[in-house]
């Protein structure tokens, strides 16, 4: 869920299996950086917050905009993509509308490079990111998983979701690999950014023989399945149920296959600045209300990944 999730993530410490079986639906389009979609709430803050219990839980300021800015990369199906009509889908934003109906508020997505979301986090110029992040330690304390150094503040985490690691390769090809000590002497494509990357590297650390793993690294997963696709790479990895999609889509279900086992589970968070811990927690009650009233129980079994749900919102709840 690296990464986006590994998207999206970061540490070397990676994320996940944890997911099962998954069955996802929905179409796929690649978007450019600065498209911006919103669902739910209005234009008026009292309208906006008619019926919604939860209002005065959020901040003065946001309440008064009756928006929440979210940073997402939104190429990363079936999490969040645009569909052919050019809206923005996917798990995230389903969740995301039916937390705006607790909060009386628009969830406004922005697209962004996921290597760059919490950086435009520290900057304001998102209020949350939310994108298949996983939640770890290093992002919560603001340290570079590659250098070990502090690089910035670091974030809050609510979770609200459990995703693996998976590696995929063409269809019919490479049929040697099985896990990823069988990448040694190979190359391999990820997203930049994320857990898959962070894991890559580690497992790379570990060859013996003279043999290395060969990493290339792309601002978004679409490129990186098009370089394999292409043959340009023995094998790609991503986020279980971003692999699972892919595997079952692109080319009609020809072009993928699935090898292995996920590894390392970890939770998705919503990303949050330390300093904005009212937001953090009406975040976190208005999660724990869908989850209770069904609406999470709807969003995740339409995209099929049941496998992954929580039973309540968690903070900071990454290793």
């Amino acid at each position: 869920m690296t990464a986006r999730s590994t998207r999206r993530t970061s540490a070397a410490r990676s994320r996940a299996a944890a997911v099962g079986a998954i069955a996802v639906a929905g179409a796929l389009m690649l978007t450019g950086c600065g498209d911006q979609t919103k669902g739910g709430g209005s234009d008026s803050t009292d309208t906006a917050t008619a019926g919604a219990p939860l209002a005065d839980k959020l901040p003065q300021a946001i309440r008064d905009k009756g928006v929440i800015k979210v940073g997402s990369d939104i190429a990363y199906a079936p999490v969040e993509f645009k569909d052919s009509s050019g809206k923005t889908v996917g798990i995230d934003p389903d969740l995301a509308a039916a937390m705006g109906k607790q909060l009386g508020v628009t969830f406004e997505f922005e697209n962004g490079t996921f290597d760059s979301l919490i950086t435009g986090l520290r900057s304001k110029r998102y209020d949350i990111a939310m994108s298949a992040m996983t939640d770890t330690k290093d992002r919560q304390e603001g340290i570079d998983s590659e250098t070990g150094k502090k690089v910035g503040e670091g974030v809050d985490f609510v979770d609200y979701f459990t995703a693996g690691v998976s590696i995929y390769t063409q269809k019919g090809k490479n049929t040697d690999i099985k896990t990823w000590s069988d990448l040694c002497g190979k190359k391999i494509v990820v997203q930049r950014g994320t857990t898959s990357e962070d894991l890559a590297k580690s497992e790379a650390k570990k060859c013996t023989g003279g043999k290395t793993i060969s990493i290339e690294s792309f601002d978004n997963d679409q490129q990186a399945q098009t370089r394999l696709r292409a043959g340009g790479a023995d094998a790609g990895s991503s986020d279980f149920p971003v692999a699972a999609y892919a595997v079952k889509t692109s080319g009609g279900g020809n072009d993928f296959q699935l090898v292995g086992e996920q590894v390392e589970a970890a939770p998705y968070g919503i990303a949050v600045a330390k300093s904005n811990t009212q937001l953090r927690d009406a975040l976190k009650a208005a999660l724990d209300a869908i989850i209770k009233n069904g609406e999470y129980e709807k969003v995740i079994k339409k995209w099929g990944v049941e496998d992954g749900s929580v039973t309540e919102a968690t903070i900071n709840g990454g290793k």
